[in-house]
């Protein structure tokens, strides 16, 4: 399998969280699973596969083992479908002199100077009036060609530029869309764009929740093509290893899930992030439409296994003295175990010996990351679910260089690492 090959089709694919959860619902429909809707009455059977879209941007997806038992066993394995991005504000429309702009806001932690000069496009989706007021209509959209930029401004304005320059997301971080010309609205030249992409009048339109994306494709870099390139590469790269263990693995007995969260970069605390009640809520009704009582199900969560994966943060050629002093790790590597003693990553000696005996058995390379004592790390979906299903659980994922940036590097052997492991994590 080239594993890269099928991660640079999924990041491609992965232009919003909706758009993610679109090609991850092929992927699994492809291998067999059947949609099950949010809020109705389920009717599961044993040995089969299933998956839940929450909200257009979070997924779950599960197999019935086909002798689940008395007392079924839980495995989860976790990432999330954002990353950092601009997100276009309501009438968005900026002009300044003949030039049209976007009003856009900062959406999670990203590295602003990492959005100029680079072609950028736009995707989301519009809500129009639906069959009622209750339920309106969703249209997901993708422009799918480069439309935007961020120009920088020349050095020959701006001779500090080499030395540093503070980034302002109101004034600076406006893309460029259009030149205002009298075939365009000036008022609503964007609006007008996206009903046109939609297919809908623009009067029709209620709401949207559109993102600036990075129009680039990934590559391969390096002398050996040891390295690659891409967007999204976090967390698309968890993404990815969740939906191959949960599709390449059997279950025999007890009950396997992968849940793709939104919102981790912006804290995961709403309705569909990982702080919130939603997986606990999934996973009871899936124990009761199995004819098991809520005992059986907490019996499932405090005897369970979390597997959260999110990116780690590779060793900086450059920088080797942001890294800890011992506990580093390169691109190439293969997976990062993930340990802080403040649980912003939420493994401890027990889950990690459990992950750490499947990596060894599977001859899957793998080295402990933990961030520098005097430096604070990021943290994961994987502290706040273990807070909240009381469950075992382990941090892992693939070292990358510039995260958060418009673009991320990565080893490519990596990606067959973590693959292998939500493979192996499944089946032992």
């Amino acid at each position: 399998m080239n594993y890269i090959k099928q991660l640079d089709s999924l990041i491609a694919a992965s232009v919003s969280p909706y758009h993610c959860i679109m090609a991850a619902s092929e992927q699994l429909s492809s291998a067999g699973f059947q949609e099950l809707p949010l809020s109705a009455p389920w009717k599961l059977q044993k040995g089969e596969s299933y998956y839940i879209n929450v909200f257009d941007s979070t997924l779950i997806a599960f197999r019935v083992g086909e002798e689940p038992g008395d007392a079924p066993s839980l495995k989860l394995a976790a990432s999330h479908t954002d990353w950092p991005c601009l997100k276009v504000k309501p009438s968005p429309e900026v002009t300044s002199l003949d030039y049209g702009k976007l009003n856009v806001e900062v959406y999670g932690g990203p590295l602003l100077g990492t959005w100029f000069d680079r072609p950028l496009s736009m995707a989301g989706k519009v809500s129009v009036a639906g069959s009622s007021l209750m339920e309106p209509k969703t249209i997901f959209v993708d422009f799918a060609r480069p439309l935007l930029t961020i120009p920088n401004l020349a050095i020959h304005m701006n001779r500090n530029a080499n030395e540093g320059v503070a980034v302002n997301p109101q004034i600076d971080m406006l893309p460029l869309l259009t030149r205002i010309t009298d075939e365009l609205n000036r008022k609503d030249f964007f609006l007008d764009a996206l009903a046109k992409e939609a297919g809908v009048k623009k009067e029709d339109i209620l709401d949207y929740e559109i993102n600036i994306y990075n129009y680039e494709s990934g590559c391969l870099l390096g002398l050996q093509e040891e390295f690659y390139s891409a967007p999204r590469l976090d967390n698309i790269t968890s993404v990815q290893a969740c939906l191959s263990g949960i599709i390449n693995s059997t279950c025999k007995t007890g009950i396997h899930a992968v849940a793709l969260f939104d919102n981790e970069e912006i804290g995961s605390h709403t309705k569909q992030g990982a702080a919130s009640a939603l997986t606990e809520h999934i996973l009871e009704k899936i124990f009761l439409s199995l004819g098991y009582n809520r005992e059986a199900f907490l019996n499932g969560l405090l005897s369970g296994f979390l597997l959260s994966m999110d990116v780690a943060h590779a060793i900086h050629p450059n920088h080797g003295e942001k890294c800890d002093i011992k506990n580093q790790i390169l691109m190439g590597d293969g997976v990062a175990i993930k340990l802080a003693s403040s649980q912003a990553y939420a493994t401890d000696a027990a889950s990690t010996a459990v992950i750490e005996g499947i990596c060894r058995a599977g001859k899957i390379p793998y080295k402990k990351f933990s961030n520098r004592s005097d430096v604070k790390g990021g943290s994961t979906l994987g502290s706040i679910s273990s807070a909240l299903l009381t469950m075992r659980t382990v941090d892992v994922g693939v070292p990358v260089l510039a995260m958060h940036s418009a673009r991320e590097v990565m080893g490519t052997a990596d990606q067959e690492a973590l693959v292998t492991l939500a493979e192996a994590f499944f089946q032992a």
